[in-house]
């Protein structure tokens, strides 16, 4: 296998490269114009990625999370817009895998790997204030088919999606928290947008808040309380590709920041200069950044073959601390990068430019709250035993 492709348990080889080469060379229009990156998504579709990490049994590959982090990290580095959509697609790619392989929703999973479709999720509404466990919509049964309809702040890449995966609670008399997760086709979507998409960073996600119309069939509505598709495969798998995107990021400044450095040593007939000590401060940063990514994923990967469905305490605080840290480490190093590389990294018109990739750090922080994540995890720690 070579360094830029990945064998699913198919032993086919998904090389993702091609993909990556592909979102970078569309990186600076889609930031420009705060389009979708239409190009890396079809390259993905082509090469096989939308589909990966599907069921084997179903026409996916059943790819591991630890090939999937390897495929986001290096999207990352080219064009962290595509490299969220395949991200935040997968985490909802994963949840088919999981939760709908078995009964009526499997045929639907077989479609989506037969299409290669992209899948977009729908999980926060205005009525709850952003809180992806509680839901005022409700799945509504209209004689043989279902009706949902969801005002939703964000729904990154929504007009774009094969799918939108929303939430809702499982019936009018529900409570907030009780919910299941309902697949809709976009031929049974009707989207009203609310909102637009006119943001420092992320710009290619195209994440306006739309109302979310959907009428279905039952058979669409995943047979597993949305509770445990959280915590088991939502949470996790989020985290850890979100947190590899902006590991990837970080790559991308520390790649910028080393040509610069040697050039600056070039020039000094080979030997070290104020950069060069300042550079190697910054790979220690990125070198633990790089760690605490590979430790979370170690991590969910050991959950994920334990063939358990209830996570534990410990383990949502590992990864929401995960989230947490790398939202703040990419700023970190991009900043970091940028301060050593000097005014070419700060000029729009330079190779060296970091603007772009200072902007998207930023992101992470905002796009899912880190003061949300904090909240949750203060809750959780009231309950937290060790271990």
């Amino acid at each position: 296998m070579t360094e830029s492709s990945l064998a699913g348990s198919t032993g086919a080889e998904l090389d993702y490269e091609k993909v990556v080469i592909v979102a970078a060379a569309a990186a600076h229009e889609v930031d420009r114009d705060a389009r979708f990156p239409h190009e890396a998504v079809a390259a993905m579709r082509d090469n096989g990625l939308l589909s990966c990490s599907l069921p084997t049994a179903l026409g996916g590959r059943s790819t591991s999370i630890s090939d999937l982090a390897t495929m986001a990290r290096a999207l990352g580095a080219g064009c962290s817009s595509a490299a969220m959509v395949f991200a935040m697609h997968h985490t909802q790619a994963l949840s088919l895998r999981w939760h709908g392989a078995q009964g009526d929703i499997a045929e639907l999973t077989r479609t989506i790997a037969a299409e290669g479709a992209l899948l977009a999720s729908a999980t926060t509404e205005i009525s709850t204030g952003g809180d992806v466990r509680s839901s005022g919509c409700a799945v509504i049964s209209d004689g043989a088919e279902v009706v949902l309809e969801k005002n939703a702040p964000v729904i990154s890449y929504g007009e774009y999606a094969d799918y939108i995966c929303a939430t809702a609670r499982r019936g009018p008399d529900s409570p907030p928290s009780d919910q299941v997760l309902i697949v809709c086709p976009r031929s049974d979507i009707e989207l009203e947008k609310t909102g637009t998409w006119d943001v420092l960073g992320f710009r290619g996600t195209c994440s306006p808040g739309f109302i979310l119309r959907a009428r279905t069939v039952p058979s669409n509505v995943l047979p597993v309380d949305y509770g445990t598709i959280s915590s088991h495969t939502m949470l996790p798998s989020s985290h850890t590709l979100w947190a590899s995107v902006w590991l990837g990021i970080a790559d991308a400044a520390v790649s910028k920041a080393r040509v610069q450095v040697r050039a600056a040593a070039r020039r000094n007939g080979g030997g070290a200069t104020d950069r060069t000590a300042a550079f190697a401060d910054l790979l220690v940063i990125h070198q633990r950044f790089e760690a605490s990514v590979a430790q979370e994923i170690r991590r969910y990967e050991d959950f994920l073959a334990s063939g358990e469905l209830e996570t534990t305490v410990g383990f949502a605080i590992a990864l929401n601390n995960l989230k947490l840290a790398a939202s703040q480490a990419v700023v970190d190093v991009v900043s970091a990068a940028l301060a050593m590389t000097g005014i070419n990294a700060y000029r729009e018109d330079h190779v060296a430019s970091m603007g772009r990739l200072l902007r998207d750090a930023f992101g992470p922080q905002l796009m899912v709250s880190n003061e949300r994540i904090r909240a949750n995890n203060a809750q959780l720690v009231l309950a937290y035993r060790g271990r």
